[in-house]
C-alpha cells in the first residue's frame, strides 16, 4: 500500500498537488523510488508507477533530477517527463527545480537531506530543492527563491514553504571541517565534545525566512529520518542505504 506523508499548509490550495513518499514492507526495495542507486530497475520503475497512481488520476509528467548536491537551479518550461523510466534523461547537475507548467511533477529524492517544497500562491509557481550540508552551505533555498522572484515576479510574502523528513539535530554528528559554515548562524547546531550535532532543516528555515518568507508560511516536519527509520530511509542509520524515497509538488 502507498502512503504519503503530506504538509497541512499545502492542504488549504487546491491548485497544488503534493507529497512525501514512505517506506513500504509490502513494496519491492521497501518502495524505493531511486534508479541511481543500484536497485533493480524493473523494481524501481514498478514503484514509481505505483506512486503515480496512488498520487492522481490525472496523466502526470514527473521531472527528475541527477542530484550533486549543488546549486545549480534547472527552469522546467515544457510539460514533458524526465528522467521518470530512464535515469539517462533525467535533468543532470542540478538540486532544484522550478515550474508554472500544469500537470508537471517536480521531484527530489533523499535519505536525510534536506528536501523542501515550495508554492507560490499568487503567481502559481512551484519548486522543489534538495539541501543538503554543501546545498545549505551555498545557500540553494535562497537562490531558488531569488530565481522565482527573477523569473516569474514572485513575492516572498506569497510562497509558501513545506521542510520535509531529514535527519536533525538529535541524530546528525558532523566533525567542525562541515559544522564551520554554519557558526554564523543561532542555534544552528548543539556542542558534543568535539563533534557538533548540525540542524540542516532549521538552518534552511532561517534561509527562507532570511530571503523574505514568512513564519507562518514554512511548515517543518519536525520529522528526523534517522528516528523514524522504520517509515523513511536514512543514510546514516542504515549505514548506507541504497533506498530513497521521493517529495513532490506539482501544480493541477
Amino acid at each position: 500500500m502507498v502512503d504519503f506523508y503530506r504538509f497541512s499548509i499545502f492542504e488549504n490550495y487546491h491548485k497544488c498537488l503534493h507529497a512525501v513518499s514512505t517506506k513500504s514492507l509490502s513494496e519491492p526495495c521497501l518502495f524505493s523510488l531511486a534508479l541511481h542507486t543500484g536497485e533493480d530497475k524493473k523494481s524501481i520503475i514498478n514503484n514509481r508507477k505505483k506512486l503515480s497512481l496512488a498520487l492522481s488520476s490525472n496523466h502526470l509528467h514527473f521531472v527528475v533530477a541527477n542530484q550533486t548536491h549543488s546549486d545549480h537551479i534547472y527552469i522546467v518550461k515544457k510539460v514533458e517527463t524526465k528522467g521518470w523510466s530512464d535515469i539517462s534523461n533525467a535533468i543532470d547537475n542540478c538540486d532544484a527545480l522550478i515550474t508554472d507548467e500544469k500537470g508537471v511533477v517536480l521531484t527530489v529524492l533523499t535519505a536525510d537531506c534536506v528536501p523542501i517544497l515550495l508554492y507560490d500562491i499568487q503567481r502559481e509557481v512551484v519548486s522543489v530543492v534538495h539541501a543538503g550540508w554543501r546545498g545549505t552551505k551555498t545557500n540553494i533555498i535562497s537562490k531558488t527563491v531569488k530565481k522565482m522572484i527573477d523569473i516569474y515576479d514572485s513575492n516572498p510574502k506569497d510562497i509558501i514553504a513545506g521542510i520535509a523528513p531529514s535527519i536533525g539535530r538529535c541524530c546528525y554528528e558532523v566533525d567542525e571541517d562541515v559544522a564551520k559554515h554554519f557558526f554564523d548562524i543561532p542555534q544552528a547546531f548543539e556542542k558534543k565534545k568535539d563533534k557538533f550535532m548540525l540542524d540542516l532543516p532549521y538552518i534552511n528555515k532561517m534561509q527562507l525566512l532570511n530571503v523574505g518568507l514568512l513564519e507562518q508560511h514554512i511548515e517543518m516536519s519536525g520529522i528526523c529520518t534517522s528516528c523514524e527509520v522504520g517509515k523513511f530511509f536514512s543514510y546514516r542509520k542504515e549505514q548506507g542505504c541504497s533506498g530513497r524515497f521521493m517529495s513532490m509538488i506539482c501544480l493541477n
